[in-house]
């Protein structure tokens, strides 16, 4: 008959089964094999899984404490080993911010998918047909098997009213009396059968048609707020009015401050937002290029005097000169204008381009015919036929050209209808490269530059499951720059 024997060994107590025997010499004997342990903290029983097994088998019944779970061998053998550090770095960043609850309202049935490829997303650069093995090793939410099939379903199933709704949702949660960094990027598609998908300007030098990508980025959070999804062809001055009508359509909220770059100014844009419709002008500040009568004048004006020492504002260690006043718009508006001047930027530039001219003078002396047919030289030089020069040509330098680069440079034009102080002005149009930055993040280290989608409603859901995973990125970004 076997029976249980507790032997203290060290610090710990283990169990053996024991069980008597006679030897052939008649004396009494003892067989132990161990079976488990005693816990330490709660003094009860704890057996090895086999044992347990044993005793199921043989129909044998083992009261087990209800504090202690006890696994099968059959459980043990289906078990299996996951990551689960992302997930769980991920999830809280959502929980926090609001992501989750934003989705969770917005996307109801579909959400738990759509937030697992996000995080797939950011955290491999594989295709998305490889999703599935990624979730298999991930700790996550009861999402099933990601195939490529499922993932192509669930990017088409995603509507323009849900994604909609999850923009307000979200704006809700982080509505902050911040600036928001306004610009656009472009993605490449080899689709041929999405509308959207255009020949344009290519900022990263594609030979491919493309979409434009508008997003709104807070400043103070660093967190994307808003994103809208134009056709390759349009320029950025035509999307800022569509991409600010639909903001506020969504928001209910037009009383926002945006920044943006020269690539938005013109006279209709500026006028849009001047225009109270209801609940306010739109409060924005924006760079004016020099291809703008308006910013060659306010240099002009203030190039004789501006270099003085009142006028310097120091931002980041960095001075400069910098001279704000309130010009005419038009016969109802007037706008904050902030001439600045980088002294140190405009001789640096003023050197690049002398050491580019004597460069290519050097080059067309040693070689004129083939400089020729050289764009760069033909811009700065007059190459002619010569009998009076030993090579045979002459060479002069295009002072005017020259000259009329360097009328700008170091210069920047800023106008605002609501931020009357130059060195807040500049500190917050510098801060403006949050978004930039947050293009840069969505394109490369998400892998947006090129779609890789063949319809329209799969190239919408898959730049907003982007835009998820560009928020959870940018929330890890963010508590690294803080600290």
């Amino acid at each position: 008959m076997s029976y249980e024997v507790i032997q203290k060994v060290g610090q710990y107590q283990y169990i053996y089964l024991a069980e008597g025997f006679r030897n052939k010499d008649g004396q009494v004997r003892q067989k132990r094999r161990p079976i488990g342990k005693i816990n330490p903290k709660t003094g009860q029983k704890v057996y090895k899984p086999e044992y347990l097994e044993e005793l199921r088998l043989s129909g044998k019944v083992v009261e087990i404490p209800s504090t202690e779970k006890i696994f099968s061998i059959e459980d043990i053998r289906k078990s299996s080993v996951r990551s689960y550090g992302q997930f769980h770095l991920y999830r809280s960043i959502s929980e926090k911010s609001g992501l989750t609850a934003a989705l969770r309202q917005s996307i109801p049935d579909r959400w738990q998918e759509i937030f697992m490829l996000a995080c797939y997303m950011i955290s491999s650069c594989d295709p998305s047909m490889y999703c599935a093995d990624w979730i298999s090793g991930t700790e996550s939410y009861p999402v099933g098997s990601m195939t490529s099939q499922r993932i192509s379903e669930l990017l088409i199933s995603v509507t323009e009213k849900q994604r909609n709704a999850f923009y307000q949702f979200w704006y809700d949660s982080n509505r902050e009396d911040e600036y928001l960094a306004l610009d656009i990027t472009s993605a490449s598609s080899y689709s041929e059968l999405i509308d959207d998908v255009e020949w344009g300007y290519n900022r990263d030098h594609d030979n491919l048609p493309q979409i434009n990508i508008c997003m709104l980025m807070g400043e103070s959070r660093r967190l994307p707020i808003y994103q809208s999804i134009y056709s390759g062809s349009q320029k950025d001055v035509r999307t800022l009015t569509t991409t600010l009508k639909q903001f506020e359509a969504i928001t209910g909220n037009r009383a926002i401050t945006v920044v943006m770059d020269k690539g938005f100014f013109s006279t209709k844009n500026i006028n849009y937002m001047l225009k109270d419709t209801g609940n306010g002008p739109v409060r924005f500040l924006m760079s004016v290029p020099f291809t703008s009568s308006f910013a060659k004048k306010q240099v002009d004006s203030e190039r004789k005097d501006i270099d003085r020492v009142e006028n310097t504002i120091v931002i980041n260690g960095n001075s400069m000169r910098a001279v704000t006043k309130e010009r005419s718009w038009d016969t109802q508006n007037k706008l904050y204008t902030h001439v600045c001047y980088n002294a140190k930027k405009a001789a640096g530039i003023r050197e690049d381009i002398y050491a580019t001219v004597a460069n290519l003078r050097q080059k067309a002396t040693e070689d004129p015919e083939k400089c020729l047919d050289d764009e760069e030289c033909q811009k700065y030089l007059i190459i002619r036929k010569s009998d009076k020069q030993d090579n045979g040509y002459s060479i002069n330098i295009r002072t005017d050209v020259v000259e009329k680069r360097l009328q700008t440079a170091g210069w920047v034009v800023l106008v605002s209808n609501d931020i009357s102080d130059a060195r807040k002005a500049m500190s917050i149009y510098r801060d403006k490269d949050v978004v930039e930055k947050g293009f840069h993040r969505l394109k490369n280290s998400i892998d947006l530059g090129r779609l890789r989608v063949h319809s329209d409603n799969a190239a919408q859901g898959k730049l907003f499951v982007g835009f998820v995973a560009s928020v959870l990125m940018s929330g890890i970004n963010k508590v690294m720059t803080d600290k």
